[in-house]
């Protein structure tokens, strides 16, 4: 058996049926469209959400509240996530990247204090909590806060 002697099985494939062709062939003149209309013309029909002129759902709805185009999206990063690190090691957002704690850049890091650690580290992120930053400096580590 060769790639040019495939074929589909018999019955599964349908041929199209061929429009405007004269009007012998049973689906010519109007092509099945009908007469006259929005939907017989060409480029015709109506966009998505189009509900024939009554007032479309979207803007029936209420809004409500809003969205802070000026908000800075920080990843979020919890003590006990940097237990994977080496003791004495130093953290910062490419070796966060590198042990695929975050995906891609944000507007920076910030740490919270949720969990445990037991060895020292040297974090380098743009914020942190209170609670994280005493449970660091209890094991010895520190933490060093860059400009967000």
């Amino acid at each position: 058996m060769r790639l040019d002697e495939l074929s589909p099985v018999a019955g599964s494939r349908k041929t199209r049926k061929r429009l405007g062709r004269g009007v012998g062939s049973g689906s010519g003149k109007t092509a099945g469209r009908g007469t006259k209309g929005h939907k017989s013309r060409s480029g015709g029909g109506v966009r998505p959400g189009f509900e024939g002129g009554q007032m479309p759902l979207h803007r029936r709805l209420p809004k409500r509240g809003f969205s802070n185009i000026f908000k800075k999206d920080f990843a979020i990063i919890n003590i006990r996530d940097l237990a994977k690190f080496k003791k004495g090691s130093i953290v910062d957002e490419t070796a966060l990247i590198q042990s695929r704690l975050i995906r891609g850049r944000r507007d920076g890091i910030k740490l919270l204090g949720q969990g445990e650690i037991e060895h020292s580290l040297t974090i380098k992120v743009n914020k942190a909590s209170k609670g994280a930053i005493e449970k660091i400096t209890r094991v010895g580590g520190k933490i060093e806060v860059l400009p967000s």
